[in-house]
C-alpha cells in the first residue's frame, strides 16, 4: 500500500481518478488507441478523446482508477457500473459529427465514410455488427490503457483486480469487456483474471491493419462472484 492510500506495484501507484487527471487520461487514450497506431487512421486527439474517454472522465470519474509513475500518469482503467447509463457511443459519434465536423475533418473524414460503408455493406451481407451490452449478468463495463513502459509489469492486472473488487462491493453481478481481437496481448490480459471469451469476434466498421484487412471486437465476460 502506498503512502498515500493508493495501491503501489512496484515503483507504479494506483489510484483514483482525479479532475487534474483529465488531459493525461485523453492523451493517453489517443497514444494507446487502435493498438498504439491511431494516427493513420483517426488524427484528431480531440474527438478521439471524446469518444472512448469523455463519459468516464465527465460523468462518472468515481469509477475511474489511475496508474501513476514519478507523479506522471501512464495509465487508466475507466469504469462503468451500469451500462445502461452510460453515453451511447453512436450517440456521441453523431454529436462529433455536427459539432467536430469529423465527417469533412480531413483527419476523420476517410475513417467516417468508411464505417458508413462499411455498415451498409456488413447489413447488406447479413453479417453482425458491434453492438452495446445491455445484460443483467454483465452490467459493468471498462476501459483500460497502459503506456509500454509500464506494460508486462503486474499493473494492468492490479488495476483489473480493483475493479472487479469495487464491483463486488458495490453488489454488481459482472463486468464485460470489449476489445479487438487481434490485440491478443489484452486478450490474455483479460483471460488471466478471468474473463472468458464470449461469442465469436465481429467485424468493427471503419477499421483496418496498414495492409488493409478489418479488424474485429471480441467481447469478454466475467462474474463478479469468482473475484480471488
Amino acid at each position: 500500500m502506498a503512502s498515500d492510500g493508493g495501491i503501489a506495484v512496484g515503483d507504479v501507484v494506483l489510484r483514483p481518478y482525479e479532475p487534474a487527471d483529465r488531459a493525461e487520461v485523453r492523451r493517453i487514450c489517443f497514444d494507446t488507441g487502435y493498438m498504439g497506431e491511431p494516427e493513420w487512421q483517426w488524427r484528431d486527439r480531440e474527438s478521439f478523446a471524446d469518444l472512448y474517454t469523455a463519459y468516464y472522465t465527465d460523468a462518472e470519474p468515481q469509477s475511474a482508477i489511475v496508474a501513476e509513475r514519478g507523479g506522471v500518469v501512464e495509465g487508466y482503467l475507466l469504469g462503468c457500473l451500469d451500462s445502461g447509463r452510460a453515453w451511447s457511443e453512436a450517440a456521441t459519434f453523431v454529436r462529433l459529427l455536427r459539432r467536430r465536423w469529423i465527417a469533412v475533418r480531413p483527419s476523420t473524414a476517410r475513417f467516417v465514410w468508411r464505417s458508413f460503408a462499411d455498415v451498409a455493406r456488413d447489413r447488406l451481407r447479413g453479417r453482425p455488427l458491434p453492438e452495446p451490452v445491455r445484460d443483467d449478468r454483465w452490467p459493468a463495463h471498462l476501459h483500460i490503457d497502459l503506456l509500454p513502459a509500464i506494460r508486462g509489469r503486474g499493473v494492468g492486472a492490479a488495476m483489473l483486480r480493483m475493479w472487479l473488487a469495487r464491483l463486488e462491493d458495490a453488489g454488481v453481478a459482472g463486468c464485460h469487456v470489449q476489445t479487438l481481437a487481434e490485440n491478443t496481448r489484452a486478450v490474455a490480459a483479460f483471460e488471466s483474471v478471468g474473463f472468458e471469451r464470449r461469442g465469436d469476434p465481429v467485424l468493427v466498421p471503419g477499421l483496418r491493419t496498414r495492409r488493409g484487412a478489418r479488424h474485429h471486437v471480441q467481447l469478454l465476460t466475467r462474474g463478479v462472484a469468482a473475484v480471488s
